[in-house]
């Protein structure tokens, strides 16, 4: 496909999870009655924000169309993910200390020490990737702001996968079995996310830079 095409790929399938993840938040507010539905449903609705400013930005870059450090969305960007970022990291850190407190005796250590780890290092990807695209959108063609942009969506891709398999697939002791409908919106959630990730990953790699390199 033409640079032109994968652009266009990748912001519609960001787009597309930016409806999914308000679709989450409604899910995780009004499908669970315990009290971490309200965090679940924040975070959601947060990713939902970030990830429509960060999709914007994304289309000035792939146009190779600066963004001032003064832009509203841009400061909105900057502004906010820190903000994702730390209610990701209570989130698992509250996990983390329930698993040390002895909360979940029956689970599989294993398998708690990969959750915990492939979700921490998801939530550092994360963030690396927001504050990337937020240094590469004032320079949209400077070679090594993009490399490290592209290496740490590469990056989030893996875990994103990783993330997947795991909201789907329960851990013995740790949670219940979860219903289909949860299963189906983590699951798919995960998916296009997965999907887009790609996307917009190649979108960067094709995208022509004068003096630079394109990957074919």
């Amino acid at each position: 496909m033409t640079p032109d095409r994968w652009r266009a790929a990748a912001l519609a399938a960001l787009w597309v999870q930016v409806a999914a993840l308000i679709g989450t938040a409604a899910f995780a507010a009004w499908h669970s009655q315990d009290l971490s539905r309200y965090f679940n449903a924040a975070e959601a609705l947060i990713a939902a924000l970030v990830m429509a400013w960060w999709t914007t930005l994304l289309g000035r870059t792939l146009r190779a169309h600066p963004t001032p450090g003064t832009d509203g969305v841009w400061r909105a960007l900057t502004l906010t993910f820190p903000w994702l970022t730390s209610l990701r990291g209570a989130l698992w850190a509250l996990t983390l200390f329930s698993v040390l407190g002895g909360a979940t005796p029956e689970a599989n250590p294993v398998a708690l020490s990969a959750l915990l780890t492939i979700w921490g290092a998801a939530i550092v990807a994360s963030n690396a990737m927001y504050g990337g695209l937020a240094r590469v959108s004032t320079e949209p063609l400077a070679a090594a702001p993009r490399r490290k942009l592209m290496d740490w969506l590469n990056l989030s891709a893996a875990l994103t996968l990783g993330m997947t398999v795991l909201n789907v697939v329960p851990i013995p002791g740790f949670s219940g079995d979860p219903d289909l409908s949860t299963q189906l919106v983590y699951g798919l959630g995960g998916l296009l996310e997965l999907t887009a990730t790609l996307l917009a990953l190649r979108a960067l790699q094709v995208q022509p830079v004068p003096g630079g390199e394109q990957s074919k």
